[in-house]
């Protein structure tokens, strides 16, 4: 009998991990950090309702830590099976793994040294040894090549286009074929190539983390214009908490061509502080083949901003009197040096706090896109006076029409869809249109949810 379960991303954008087990295997389909509502992150650190000793393998759509962040934990808890990837998502995974536990480790010792965590003594959720254990078991694949990766199951990745090395997964368990889409790209971007048609499957999980939203039409390469040039008039300076990974990449390319055009003036210094972003901006160099981009405009891109590794060039931007472009992660405004410029900088109405995609429910990118007057950061309440922008145009997920026009390819309808990774409105929303317009049966599963796939 096979059994699937949700322990993640089920009324939620964050926290993926779907476990299929049949006949005493088990295997996991992403292992993702919860994140944004104090009530989701608190189920980091409870235990998965299973084993994970008694999981034989886990199989990664992509490396956003929604997906790959509780990998660590997995392992440190008992998992010693093999993780299977593509090259590109492997080598994101050990930048990201690495900083986020690096940061992790930061923010306890700074709450500790502070001491404004109720926890004495603040600890991280995992360490950067546990990180490392973890990006030891990943094992590469490619894309479009079926592999035996356990004794009767078969899987195949094809391209998701999200970010660089992103997938779909298809998984084949004694003849029954189960299609988990991942986070799905846009069907138009100029970096990422558009998902792959869509691959024949029984069973159906698919993202609808817009599921209930168009993106705006606008032109995104015209917005970010605007936004830079009436910020620079202003004498302010632009700050964009960036996802490292994706984001802020395409912000690079779209910000040298601006400078190329002369749409923006030559001399703005572009920042980008983020040694994770740096070292993800340098991957896509090195992995041609997984984006749209030549070699030469990828370094081109690279190229436009000003890297900042360390952490006294970062707290020097503090200090610029003239206007700039600071990139700095994270996308939500969850961590890292971004928190540091906005308490600097979020305070100056001559300044524009800019956003390039999704803010979940709980987040302070959330908050801040909200309307929020202050925010909570390293435990003070910082006052938000400075302009807000969220460029929709400038997201890395599918919207509502193209996951349709995505699942509108298919030859033959799923036996059942299931509806995932979106907040409740987006989720019912995609469901709905599925069932109406393309007449697939449906479902939206709870969080914890476990159904028979006969």
């Amino acid at each position: 009998m096979l059994k699937l379960s949700f322990l993640g991303a089920a009324g939620t954008v964050t926290g993926s991990k779907y476990l299929l087990s049949w006949h005493g295997k088990k295997v996991l389909v992403d292992c993702g950090l919860f994140q944004g509502l104090k009530k989701l992150r608190l189920k980091n650190w409870a235990p998965l309702d299973v084993d994970p000793k008694t999981i034989d393998a886990v199989f990664l759509t992509h490396a956003h830590l929604d997906h790959s962040g509780y990998l660590p934990l997995l392992v440190k808890s008992g998992f010693r099976g093999p993780i299977y990837c593509t090259a590109a998502t492997r080598d994101l995974c050990e930048i990201l793994l690495k900083d986020s536990a690096f940061l992790q480790e930061k923010d306890a010792e700074f709450a500790n040294r502070h001491g404004f965590s109720k926890h004495h003594p603040a600890l991280p959720l995992y360490t950067q040894k546990d990180a490392e254990t973890a990006i030891d078991a990943l094992r590469t694949v490619e894309f479009n090549t079926p592999q035996l990766a356990l004794d009767g199951l078969k899987a195949e990745f094809f391209c998701a286009g999200h970010i660089l090395g992103a997938s779909m997964i298809r998984l084949t368990i004694e003849g029954r074929s189960i299609l988990f889409s991942g986070d799905l790209g846009r069907f138009r971007d100029p970096v990422m190539p558009k998902p792959s048609n869509f691959p024949e499957a029984d069973y159906l999980i698919v993202e609808s983390t817009y599921g209930d939203r168009k993106h705006d039409t606008v032109d995104a390469e015209e917005e970010i214009a605007k936004v830079i040039s009436e910020t620079a008039g202003r004498g302010g300076k632009v700050i964009v908490p960036a996802f490292a990974v994706g984001r802020t990449q395409s912000l690079l390319y779209y910000l040298q061509q601006l400078k190329n055009k002369g749409r923006i003036p030559h001399q703005l210094p572009i920042f980008l502080d983020s040694p994770m972003a740096i070292n993800a901006s340098e991957l896509y160099c090195r992995h041609a083949g997984f984006h749209r981009l030549s070699k030469k405009e990828c370094t081109a891109a690279c190229e436009v901003a000003r890297y900042t590794r360390k952490v006294e060039a970062s707290k020097a931007l503090e200090h610029l009197l003239m206007p700039a472009v600071i990139i700095s992660a994270s996308g939500m405004a969850t961590g890292g040096r971004v928190l540091h410029h906005l308490k600097h900088f979020a305070g100056d109405r001559r300044n524009t706090i800019l956003f390039t995609g999704f803010q979940a429910a709980g987040t302070r990118g959330r908050s801040i896109v909200d309307g929020a007057k202050q925010v909570k950061i390293h435990g003070g309440q910082i006052p938000i006076k400075a302009q807000v922008k969220n460029i929709d145009a400038l997201s890395a997920h599918a919207d509502s029409d193209e996951i349709m026009e995505w699942l509108s390819g298919a030859a033959h309808a799923p036996n059942m869809t299931f509806v995932t990774h979106g907040e409740a409105s987006g989720s019912e929303a995609l469901a709905s249109r599925i069932l109406s317009e393309l007449g697939w049966r449906c479902s939206v599963p709870k969080l914890g949810q476990e159904v028979e796939l006969p």
